[in-house]
């Protein structure tokens, strides 16, 4: 257009003569125009993107996508893409330009991307264009292109903190030191000097005339269950105190992690360590309701299993209903195990409706009540950071919700019951030491 029409409109200004001639040459370059549009209008329609069925990414780490492109009859040399990402997916590239080879059908291309939120989601289509054949025009083809992304928490960064567990360097089961003989019944032999009376196993005695042993063994498979609340408290931001405004697509680092997620990632790491030390696992998942629940196993199948049930539960705006948890559990896990809760008991209503149901599980099970510490819940005079009338009240509001805190902890001590408030960063960790302390005491 400027070599053409632009010199040509000067011309006929300063030469009206050569009017004819101008127009001819200018609907000529329309008419080549035209024609390069017609005759690229299928030139995108050889092109085929493949994507893979299923990507798993996780949480925080970089990735990439691998895009498969078919040139079906080599005449696209230069292309541009795109691909319409979910707002919880981060990519530093919005479009990738590439030169298609010529004497090569497919080729592979590997988008660079980063998950942001643990869930499951699908890409449905990606963007082409490309130049038209005499460079008139930039043709674009919406073209499908499908695929799984299913995003799972992040256990690197927890695993390290427990290396000495999850490394084969003779850390395991048998390196566990137990407290105590055992508690599950192994065989019958005679009696021994120094054996206790109340091994002795007094029908066998009188069956067999002399005094007969009980032996006892540490038992291996126990039943471990993390039960985790879904709830309307779980959609809060696990780390309140560091969290600014939210909004995707900004930066990569632009996101927060829910308290549900972080119960996710917790469960996974439990489930890690129960297989290690030869116990079974099982997960239950409440809101108002038992969503979900998975029976105790073990294996690198069962954990897998967990996982998928995990990666894609997200919380909901609903009050939890702890009545028909524990009637749950009272039906279905019948088998003495260690309940591991995971829930927020910073709202007193709920806090009293959990001690007023616990009495149907707590006399048969071991239960371990966990939450999040909520920011600013600390004893009134412990901050020495106060410079306002603002930072007063504050300060007063978190003394009040640690007084509640620690009034709801002896209400389920008294039930035999033990409750922890938990730090962020430390969440996984302090549940694993939990649960190998009472496997060390013999608890269960």
């Amino acid at each position: 257009m400027g070599l053409v029409y632009l010199p040509l409109s000067i011309l006929i200004a300063f030469l009206p003569s050569a009017l004819a001639a101008a127009m001819g040459l200018a609907s000529g370059l329309a008419i080549m125009a035209v024609i390069d549009a017609i005759a690229s209008r299928n030139r995108l329609t050889p092109i085929r993107v493949a994507l893979p069925d299923v990507v798993r990414l996780s949480v925080g780490r970089d990735a990439e996508i691998p895009l498969r492109i078919e040139n079906g009859d080599f005449t696209v040399r230069r292309l541009r893409l795109g691909l319409a990402f979910p707002d919880e997916i981060f990519s530093p590239q919005q479009e990738f330009k590439t030169e298609l080879p010529a004497a090569e059908k497919s080729s592979n291309i590997f988008w660079p991307l980063k998950a942001l939120k643990q869930g499951q989601y699908f890409l449905k289509s990606c963007y082409l264009e490309t130049p038209s054949k005499l460079g008139f025009w930039e043709m674009r083809r919406q073209a499908e292109a499908t695929a799984e992304i299913r995003v799972y928490p992040d256990l690197f960064r927890e695993r390290k903190k427990l290396s000495a567990l999850f490394l084969n360097r003779g850390i395991g089961v048998h390196a566990q030191r137990q407290v105590g003989k055992g508690k599950e019944f192994e065989q019958l032999r005679e009696y021994l000097p120094g054996d206790s009376m109340e091994d002795i196993h007094w029908k066998a005695t009188a069956r067999r005339g002399q005094p007969i042993t009980k032996v006892y063994q540490l038992e291996r498979t126990q039943q471990v269950y993390v039960v985790i609340d879904a709830s309307r408290l779980s959609t809060r931001d696990s780390n309140p105190a560091a969290a600014g405004p939210f909004s995707f697509k900004q930066k990569e680092d632009d996101y927060f992690t829910t308290i549900m997620e972080r119960f996710a990632a917790a469960a996974l790491v439990t489930s890690l360590a129960a297989d290690r030390q030869g116990d079974f696992f099982g997960l239950l998942i409440f809101d108002d309701k038992v969503r979900k629940y998975v029976r105790a196993k073990n294996g690198r199948a069962h954990f897998n299993v967990c996982r998928d049930v995990l990666y894609t539960m997200q919380a909901r705006e609903v009050s939890p209903d702890y009545n028909e948890l524990f009637t749950f559990i009272g039906t279905h896990i019948r088998r003495r195990a260690l309940l591991i809760v995971l829930t927020n008991l910073d709202d007193p209503v709920l806090a009293e409706n959990f001690s007023a149901n616990l009495d149907v599980i707590n006399r048969r099970h071991v239960v371990l009540v966990n939450m999040l510490k909520p920011a600013g819940a600390d004893p009134l005079f412990s901050n020495p950071e106060v410079n306002s009338v603002d930072d007063v009240y504050r300060n007063l509001a978190g003394h009040i919700l640690w007084r509640h805190l620690c009034e709801t902890e002896k209400q389920l001590q008294r039930r035999g019951v033990g409750f922890y408030l938990l730090e962020n960063e430390n969440l996984c960790s302090d549940l694993v030491s939990q649960y190998l302390a009472i496997k060390r005491r013999q608890i269960l």
